[in-house]
């Protein structure tokens, strides 16, 4: 490292020392000598400390920086622990025998103070603390989804009045987006959980001679949970992260900012759309899932066991009520809603930095999962108790 000092070094390289003594009764003189270099031993200010706490009275250090050399960053760190250390113990500093360029640097340090908690705390805290920070942190989080909730039925309020501020291309864009161009990923999907149970419900129902039953399982198994779910969670993967992303980049563009500015509501003008397209769109999504997974249960069904494709088609129309499926679509609905909010909500609330952006993101996918595994057990035991 380059030194910041002038002077030439010409002479052997002096070791880095310094030495103390009392002008008065309040005040402390420290000499510094020799080369002060970042790669050179200095040394410890642990034990200035230790001589500095022994004296009663001090109120006031001075520096003597005549016989100094060569000097770099490793004088400054020594003299800002020096600073750090006499603030907190309440003892004036005078910059005025520093060289000027340590001088100034050490002004600037100080010249801002430390933001709160910007330093990593050495002390780890105990169970109970840390239990408590969990807990007013999940207090806070709910607050914060019970208030996005809310604007968001506000602003659906807007749209039924017509007095929401949208862009209706946008909305059609994400119809699209979260409809025809997923078709692929929940083809591939469906179709191998299909093909998955009914080969699981194939050699269990077989043993007891039973295999047309796999069609029960592989029906009802779809049609009132698999399917919702597995759209939701390829929706939560492809879709909310994908609205996370978008948002959370608006905002640190300062997108956002500019859209109150000429007076929109980012809510209405980013959040209802995706969220009712999704939630349009989702029970569409999860036919269609239905589909794929029944079709391939049936090709693994026709395959194993010794039955026609026509009749684990009839054994399906027998095992499936109209309850099933409205059922597994309500269920596709809730958690459409509960995917766009989750992506939307992290978007909003993103900081204004790159690596922000991508811990909304990935917020946003495990929230919306969670959600999804919370609420399925909400509506399944409701649909029990309902005998739907």
């Amino acid at each position: 490292m380059m030194s910041l000092d002038s002077r030439p070094t010409t002479s052997p390289q002096q070791t880095a020392e310094v030495t103390s003594a009392a002008v008065d009764e309040t005040s402390f003189l420290l000499t510094l000598r020799g080369e002060w270099l970042l790669e050179s031993e200095r040394p410890r200010v642990a034990d200035l400390l230790t001589e500095l706490d022994s004296i009663a009275g001090c109120e006031r250090i001075a520096f003597d920086t005549t016989k100094l050399g060569a000097w770099d960053s490793g004088l400054v760190t020594y003299l800002v622990e020096i600073e750090r250390e006499a603030r907190e113990r309440d003892i004036a500093v005078d910059h005025t025998g520093l060289p000027d360029g340590a001088r100034r640097l050490v002004e600037l340090a100080f010249a801002v103070p430390e933001r709160q908690g910007a330093r990593r705390e050495e002390r780890r805290q105990g169970l109970m603390s840390r239990i408590g920070n969990s807990t007013l942190e999940a207090v806070r989080a709910a607050q914060d989804w019970v208030r996005f909730v809310g604007e968001l039925t506000l602003s659906f309020g807007r749209l039924l009045r017509g007095k929401a501020t949208y862009e209706r291309s946008d909305f059609f864009a994400t119809v699209q987006e979260v409809s025809v161009e997923a078709l692929g990923i929940v083809s591939l999907v469906g179709f191998l959980v299909g093909v998955i149970l009914s080969f699981i419900g194939a050699v269990q129902f077989e043993s007891f001679g039973a295999g047309i039953y796999t069609a029960n399982l592989v029906g009802l198994g779809i049609v009132r949970e698999l399917g919702p779910i597995m759209a939701g969670i390829i929706m939560a993967g492809r879709t909310g992260a994908s609205f996370a992303a978008h948002i959370g980049t608006m905002k640190v563009n300062e997108e956002i900012d500019a859209l109150q500015t000429l007076g929109i509501d980012p809510i209405d003008y980013l959040v209802m759309p995706r969220a009712l397209a999704l939630m349009l769109m989702m029970p569409l999504i999860t036919l269609y899932a239905d589909l794929m997974g029944i079709i391939g249960g049936t090709v693994v069904s026709v395959a194993i066991l010794d039955i026609t494709p026509v009749l684990f088609v009839e054994q399906l129309r027998e095992a499936i009520g109209i309850g099933d499926v409205l059922g597994g679509l309500f269920m596709a609905s809730v958690f459409g809603v509960l995917v766009a909010l989750a992506g939307c909500q992290r978007g909003i609330e993103c900081g204004t930095s790159a690596q922000a952006v991508g811990e909304a993101t990935t917020s946003a996918v495990v929230t919306s999962i969670v959600a999804i595994v919370a609420s399925c057990s909400v509506l399944n035991f409701i649909y029990t108790a309902l005998d739907i």
